[in-house]
């Protein structure tokens, strides 16, 4: 940059002129000016190309995201429906499963009815159920006695029933008839295959049962020997 110093531009001016002089100065900004122009628009086309490039591919994100979003929402609608057909799967696999489970309840019943020679014994408790009730402290009770005897005879006899459990924290035990209206007809039986005894029991408040004891009592009679059958079960409410 020494060189631009050692010019003296009056000297130049008395070489060749005010007027070369001034064209020569005149030309000399032209050029820059051209120049500057040149640069001015290369470097915009450049910033212009540029821009055009990052919004195509700001373009081509946006795209890709809206397909992305788009397969998120088809693979949720999937997994939504494959949801519920599983679900639905499971539904009636259980019914299918309860289903064969009533019937071999069924079927073993029955057995016990009409096969006795596969069953030990003479009349057994097939079950004790106990069904909730709408009003408080209140349930119902079914026993189900059934005969096994191969020359079946009428069993005749009655049935009681001893509720254990607490009450006010002490351990007690409330009989059928102190929390009950049934009858001692209503408690007896007299049957040839199987008979099925029910009835309502209330219990005290605060009365906590934990579990059942089931006295049957067959007394002598022609073509029956005395006999007494228990069973004690725990408390358990078995669905409607």
């Amino acid at each position: 940059m020494k060189w631009l110093a050692k010019i003296n531009l009056s000297v130049v001016v008395q070489r060749i002129g005010a007027f070369k002089s001034a064209l020569f100065l005149l030309a000399l900004i032209s050029l820059c000016l051209f120049i500057g122009y040149r640069l001015g628009n290369y470097y915009h086309h450049a910033q212009v190309s540029t821009l055009e490039q990052q919004k195509q591919r700001l373009n081509n994100l946006y795209r890709q995201q809206e397909q992305q979003v788009e397969r998120i929402h088809t693979l949720e609608v999937e997994l939504t429906l494959e949801q519920l057909a599983n679900k639905e799967a499971q539904s009636l696999l259980k019914k299918d499963a309860e289903e064969h489970f009533e019937v071999k309840k069924q079927l073993a019943f029955y057995e016990k009815i009409m096969a006795p020679e596969k069953q030990a014994g003479s009349l057994v408790v097939d079950s004790i159920k106990i069904f909730p009730s709408t009003l408080a402290n209140q349930y119902r009770f079914q026993v189900t006695l059934l005969q096994q005897l191969l020359k079946r005879r009428y069993s005749k006899g009655d049935i009681n029933l001893i509720f254990v459990g607490t009450l006010d924290n002490k351990q007690v035990k409330l009989k059928l008839t102190d929390v009950s209206n049934i009858t001692k007809k209503e408690r007896s039986f007299s049957f040839q295959f199987f008979q099925v005894i029910s009835g309502e029991v209330t219990f005290p408040e605060n009365f906590i049962p934990e579990s059942i004891q089931l006295a049957v009592n067959l007394p002598k009679r022609t073509g029956q020997k005395q006999a007494d059958l228990e069973k004690n079960i725990p408390w358990k409410l078995d669905s409607l």
